[in-house]
């Protein structure tokens, strides 16, 4: 079949040429009509009747008046059931609204994983606004930014957090310490006056100019997502779904909001708990956890316990986040029954876009993301915005109600990524420029391919190499700097390359100190490497395959080499000399200096 549409392509060029001479060849149409109207209909021909003029707290409102006092839910030894989250939630949306909390309104919510945070969120659209996550563990310099950026109305922590927020003309709310007062709220519900395309949340992405943005989604795109994924996977009130990723990430909106609006039970991991597999399978058996969702590097180490046969109530996981690897779909067929499902979406649509059911020993040896979810479409183009033919890589394009707004006070950027939509008769509909490489598999499924950019993922955390390489420059004796993301046997690890000036080289605890203070944990190079100018090609232009891998010996630290003294310190350095690929090891040694993070522990 491909080497027929070969053909085709080839006597359409050639008749293309003798008909039109004098026309530019990007205007001659290679494909078939019956070809083209496969790629931008047939297989977007996903309209789904859904309910999406109802804002979401409405659809959990519905569940909540139906099942009062079934356990909604469970943290570590506290819970809630529907009726308490509901007045709890609705006392404090009521505190919201007199605090300004409306429409089209910002609220910062600064909070570790807790009852509190779940009542925070699903209290932020019962007020109307919409809710902006700002991870307690980011740098306060991170945490300004993004808070002075968002204009937020009002802050929403915990009374341990306040202090390090920064100050700011935001109105701060500590929901432990002055809940008395919000205790005092009317519990009446709330009529809400929100329309479709008002926004529910913003999410910060790592940014290529050096600073992160906020990403726009609407009612109408997390609605329409969370309808299709109980059309699709069909969770009941005999269902656990454990909430264990980071909320700012937008997996986190789906576990928040999908469990509660089908009247199943929410289980909480408690903080910082998704690094430990060992506690995530005392937890789901525990708790019976039915539904999770997994990066692929995560369920990598999951998938090493020993005893995850401890995980028999399992019966989904949905795993998103990074390109699933064929190895590791076997790899989890061969040790747990439950039923596999592979996702993609950008953080500037509605979490999800594509679906995906895995099958294992598939021909292919392939895992594809899939094919589009409920009033989606994707489109896979070249760089004159015209569809490619089966099998041929080209950038991926989404359209259809899950299409965020943009980016929060980025019009030049909004503009460039979010296209007028040339496949639609619909006036104002956009086309989502995603950067990522894809291709159309013969059954209509995609391909992920990669990225078309300098932008990576790792443990599923959207990482714009610009932004870590602007932060480096920064630094009084950096000259000008490079980051890679560089395969290595656990995983992918951003690797940082530095011009030092001669006279003042920094140490590497020097650079992730200096890190530390503007990033995210997980935005922090694995390792630096010194280099004394960069490679050029004969054009002169840099030659990244010339830079040089890390060295497997130990960087320059602060402090002095100091080697094991007893036969304890003698075994520990071993391991970690074993387990990082890097020696010798001293006692005085940092973990996440010589390239650690929390899988490699």
């Amino acid at each position: 079949a491909q080497v027929a549409a070969l053909g085709g392509y080839y006597a359409r060029t050639l008749t293309a040429m003798a008909e039109h001479p004098h026309q530019p060849y990007t205007a001659a149409a290679l494909l078939s009509t019956a070809e083209r109207q496969q790629l931008v209909t047939t297989w977007n021909a996903t309209h789904t009747a859904y309910d999406l003029e109802q804002p979401l707290p409405a659809l959990f409102d519905a569940r909540a008046t139906g099942s009062p006092e079934t356990i909604a839910l469970l943290f570590e030894d506290q819970h809630l059931t529907y009726a308490e989250l509901q007045r709890r939630a609705t006392q404090l949306a009521h505190h919201l609204q007199r605090l300004g909390v409306g429409p089209e309104v910002l609220v910062g919510v600064c909070l570790e994983r807790s009852l509190e945070m779940v009542i925070a969120l699903y209290a932020i659209v019962k007020a109307g606004g919409a809710y902006v996550p700002l991870d307690p563990t980011y740098p306060p310099e991170r945490l300004a930014y993004m808070l002075a950026d968002a204009h937020a109305a009002v802050l929403l922590t915990q009374a341990r957090f306040a202090e390090q927020v920064p100050p700011a003309s935001t109105h701060i709310l500590c929901l432990d310490r002055d809940w008395e007062r919000i205790a005092q709220e009317r519990e009446e519900p709330l009529a809400y006056h929100l329309r479709p395309e008002n926004l529910a949340y913003m999410i910060y992405t790592s940014g290529s100019t050096g600073l992160p943005k906020g990403a726009l989604n609407t009612h109408r795109g997390i609605v329409n997502r969370l309808l299709w994924m109980q059309t699709a996977y069909q969770l009941t009130p005999a269902d656990v779904v454990l909430q264990k990723t980071p909320f700012s990430f937008d997996v986190s909106v789906w576990e928040f909001f999908w469990p509660l609006l089908a009247g199943a039970r929410l289980v909480l991991a408690r903080p910082e708990g998704h690094k430990d597999s060992r506690y995530l399978i005392d937890l789901i058996e525990q708790a019976h956890v039915t539904t999770l969702h997994f990066v692929p590097s995560m369920l990598q180490v999951f998938l090493t316990e020993p005893d995850i046969a401890r995980c028999h109530s399992l019966r989904q996981v949905m795993c998103s986040g990074e390109a699933l690897p064929f190895a590791l779909q076997e790899r989890f067929f061969s040790r747990l029954s439950a039923a596999l499902h592979n996702l993609y979406g950008p953080t500037e649509a509605a979490v999800d876009v594509t679906h995906w059911t895995c099958q294992p020993h598939n021909a292919a040896g392939l895992v594809p993301i899939g094919r589009p979810i409920a009033n989606t479409q994707l489109y896979i183009l070249d760089a004159h915005l015209e569809p490619v033919p089966v099998g041929a890589p080209g950038e991926l394009y989404l359209a259809g109600v899950g299409v965020g707004r943009g980016y929060h006070l980025r019009p030049a950027l909004t503009a460039e990524r979010f296209l007028p939509n040339p496949f639609s008769t619909e006036l104002g509909t956009r086309l989502y420029r995603t950067g990522d490489l894809a291709r159309y598999l013969p059954d209509g499924s995609v391909d992920f391919l990669g990225r078309a950019d300098f932008q990576v993922k790792i443990r599923g955390f959207r990482i714009e190499l610009g932004e870590v390489e602007a932060a480096l420059r920064e630094h009084p004796h950096v000259q000008d700097a490079l980051v890679l993301a560089r395969e290595g046997e656990a995983g992918k690890r951003l690797v940082a390359y530095l011009v030092p000036h001669p006279e003042a080289a920094p140490t590497v605890s020097d650079l992730r100190r200096f890190l530390q203070a503007k990033l995210p944990e997980y935005m922090l190079p694995a390792a630096f490497v010194a280099v004394p100018a960069w490679p050029l090609s004969p054009n002169g232009k840099l030659d990244r395959k010339a830079l040089p891998a890390p060295e497997v010996v130990r960087p320059a630290l602060d402090h002095a080499f100091v080697p094991p003294r007893t036969p304890q310190e003698k075994i520990l350095a071993d391991l970690w000399a074993e387990v990082l690929r890097r020696e010798p090891i001293g006692v005085h040694d940092n973990f996440l200096e010589l390239g650690g993070d929390s899988i490699l522990s």
